[in-house]
């Protein structure tokens, strides 16, 4: 059965004075329609650039995609597609909620205007049409008394809002992908966990294949059903949440869950944290990159990168313990 989207051997550098700093170093994973998906991993280790380049959002120069990386979306290879093909994909077909959403606002648009440009560029509906459709979006969202508040600027709402916002932006044209790339890193905990729940239910209504970008493993347990793992440019561990929680097999993965308060056990944590530093991407190391912060590192660790073993129920991970 063909993939919803597929991911093969990508492979995305950034060239700069100091050398080529190699992101993303041969990742390929899938995903099925409607499926709930979490890319995890630290700052640095590539997954806003596997997203950005899912979103053809990779500016060459300094970017480059190397020959041979493949994103096949319903059996089509993206990364081909004409500028043309790129602006009907993006917001039709595959939408992305960033990071830090005052930044990725227009400062100088109404909210009203900025949810109904999008609808305007992508649909034929006309300027009236757009602007009621907006609102009621607004109001999917949880921004209450949408009529009024679509008149007010983004410096007018709260961080939480602004997040409600831009996914009112990215639903507007019904996509049948949508990236959050850590929608919640700016916000308190209580706020965090509104708008996750918000993207479970967005996701459940619209059917919709969710990516969701996070440095936190602790906020993707109730929303993905398939947790990837990042390191260093690379994907080291890919399984359902319940493999990757409670059947974890690559230390980085271990070392991660160590580091994230558990809720389902009274006794007394204490966290860990991961000693060391990741590698310099623009010299990677020619063994395993976590060999250096590894506490059962072995010799060959250092010498040869292992192969992706597989288990049960497509649960992988690259190791040489495994």
């Amino acid at each position: 059965m063909e993939k919803f989207l597929e991911v093969k051997n990508l492979r995305v550098s950034y060239h700069s004075y100091a050398g080529e700093v190699q992101s993303v170093r041969g990742v390929s994973f899938s995903i099925d329609a409607g499926q709930s998906v979490a890319i995890v991993g630290e700052s640095g280790c590539g997954k806003s650039v596997t997203a950005k380049t899912i979103m053809g959002l990779i500016q060459t120069p300094p970017g480059e995609i190397k020959e041979g990386s493949q994103i096949l979306f319903e059996g089509r290879d993206i990364l081909s597609q004409t500028p043309e093909q790129w602006q009907e994909y993006r917001g039709k077909d595959c939408a992305i909620i960033f990071q830090d959403a005052l930044a990725a606002l227009n400062p100088t648009m109404t909210i009203g205007n900025q949810v109904a440009e999008k609808l305007l560029i992508h649909t034929s509906m006309s300027r009236a049409e757009a602007w009621e459709e907006a609102g009621r979006l607004l109001k999917l969202v949880g921004i209450p008394n949408p009529e009024k508040r679509m008149k007010q600027y983004p410096h007018e709402f709260s961080g939480g809002q602004r997040q409600r916002i831009m996914i009112a932006i990215a639903l507007a044209c019904q996509p049948r992908l949508l990236i959050a790339d850590e929608p919640t890193t700016a916000l308190d905990v209580t706020i965090q966990a509104d708008i996750i729940d918000l993207l479970k239910d967005i996701q459940k209504e619209f059917g919709m294949a969710v990516i969701m970008i996070t440095h936190d493993l602790g906020i993707v347990a109730n929303i993905a059903k398939k947790i990837i793992v990042m390191y260093a440019g690379k994907v080291v561990e890919t399984g359902s949440s319940q493999d990757i929680f409670y059947r974890p097999r690559h230390p980085y993965t271990k070392a991660l869950l160590r580091a994230v308060p558990r809720l389902d056990t009274e006794e007394e944590q204490s966290l860990e944290s991961i000693e060391g530093t990741p590698p310099n991407m623009i010299d990677p190391p020619a063994g395993c990159a976590f060999s250096t912060r590894c506490a059962q590192c072995m010799r060959i660790c250092q010498k040869s990168e292992p192969p992706m073993f597989e288990f049960e129920d497509g649960h992988t991970a690259q190791c040489w313990l495994d």
